[in-house]
């Protein structure tokens, strides 16, 4: 009967440990942000820390993995280092469930992103260029930028229309 106990307890155990180890795998949260909200993600997405969706402020994004690629564009002169979050990466934290995101900056000019285009070595949430963060006056905070020298079809009035700079909100829809 004594062994029937230790080996129950023992199932017990190996069990109740499996569960504490895989909890992370099924169970990601993001934590609510302390600073100034940059970012905030509404719609049709899975993962949330608020009643409305995803809110990152800048110590938020930056705890994201990051992303950095050197490229030009039409509205800089000469290279750009940007870093920032893969806009896939993004898609996939938040288990983005709709077919486009609507960006919106801080201006309210907004523009809908065909959710395709998230893709591995695509376009990312910018939140430094150069080394530095970017400020409002200069784009900032926040920039969808995608790899425009690293591609050509990058290189397209869509594309462009698409690289929302003062990006503050994104509806999935």
């Amino acid at each position: 009967m004594a062994e029937l106990r230790s080996f129950s307890q023992g199932v017990l155990l190996a069990f109740a440990i499996l569960v504490i180890s895989a909890t992370p795998i099924f169970a990601q949260t993001l934590a609510s942000p302390e600073g100034e909200v940059v970012l905030s993600v509404t719609g049709d997405i899975e993962v949330k820390n608020s009643e409305t969706g995803a809110l990152f402020d800048m110590q938020a994004m930056k705890a994201l993995p990051a992303t950095h690629f050197e490229t030009s564009t039409i509205w800089t002169e000469g290279l750009q280092t940007f870093r920032g979050v893969s806009l896939k990466q993004l898609v996939d934290l938040l288990k983005v469930k709709g077919t486009k995101l609507v960006a919106s900056a801080i201006n309210d000019y907004s523009v809908e992103i065909p959710l395709e285009v998230a893709v591995d070595g695509g376009p990312i949430v910018a939140y430094e260029m150069n080394g530095s963060e970017m400020p409002r006056r200069d784009k900032g905070p926040l920039w969808i930028v995608f790899p425009y020298d690293q591609n050509p079809d990058y290189r397209t009035e869509a594309t462009y229309s698409q690289s929302i700079w003062q990006l503050d909100r994104i509806a999935v829809e």
